[in-house]
């Protein structure tokens, strides 16, 4: 498998998840567009990226602003001159809270970054897509989208409202050379895992961080999605997927 040609744009590329599919597409050949709100650690992604030699740009971006994304696309196309595929990792877990302990305005912030910040990159990217006729979307889900976890009221409602954004879109491209995907990594070993633990509360925080699964083994998953081999895999999986860790090369559960 090799992602030669391809151009992706990756949102939270910053660390964990979103830099582990970073350094996995760009071995793979594709082209990374990194961006998050911290500027200083995309663009020292990228000359890690460089370094290895890929082709990659470091750009700050916060998804709850669409205009910043609408730069993003800018800036991609001047600097690659296309771009074949968005993945859509920005989110946030807290607060980590019974919900009427939550504080409205970081609840409304979680909504804010996971939901509407992916339907913000959504809607500027898939014009481009739909206008070339090709194009690749891959919605970071999780399994709180479809199961209520206690204290997680924010994350489990705004993975499940990801989840209806997933669906939509495949029925509103459906017969179009786009294919979206809803993935769920599973419990991975990054900074918001830490969170969790440090939360005590639901049954994922008592998880021991021995037991997680690593973050390149979810973007070894993530880089398959995004070849044309996996175009009979459209829709919501996750890291579980028997068929999808036979051709990574993942061990069977």
């Amino acid at each position: 498998m090799r992602l030669d040609g391809q151009v992706i744009v990756i949102t939270g590329a910053s660390r964990g998840i979103g830099e582990a599919c970073a350094l996995e597409l760009a071995e793979q050949g594709a082209a990374v567009v990194l961006t998050a709100r911290n500027e200083q650690a995309v663009k020292e992604l990228a000359k890690k990226v460089e370094a290895k030699g890929g082709k990659a740009l470091g750009l700050a971006a916060d998804v709850t602003g669409y205009q910043a994304l609408e730069n993003v696309l800018e800036q991609t196309l001047e600097h690659f001159g296309k771009v074949t595929g968005l993945i859509n990792n920005a989110g946030v877990i807290e607060p980590i809270a019974f919900l009427d302990n939550t504080d409205p305005t970081a609840w409304a912030q979680t909504i804010q970054i996971n939901l509407i910040g992916a339907y913000n990159a959504i809607r500027v990217f898939l014009p481009q897509f739909t206008a070339q006729n090709q194009g690749l979307i891959i919605n970071i889900s999780s399994g709180a989208a479809f199961n209520p976890l206690e204290g997680w009221s924010a994350y489990c409602a705004s993975k499940a409202g990801l989840a209806m954004l997933t669906h939509s879109v495949m029925l509103e491209t459906e017969g179009k050379k786009i294919r979206t995907y809803g993935f769920g990594p599973g419990v991975v070993d990054t900074d918001m895992q830490g969170l969790i633990r440090a939360s005590g509360i639901n049954r994922v925080s008592q998880i021991p961080r021995e037991h997680l699964g690593p973050a390149t083994d979810v973007a070894k998953a993530v880089a398959y999605l995004c070849s044309e081999d996996a175009s009979d895999l459209v829709g919501e999986l996750d890291i579980r997927h028997a068929i999808l860790r036979q051709r990574v090369g993942l061990q069977a559960l």
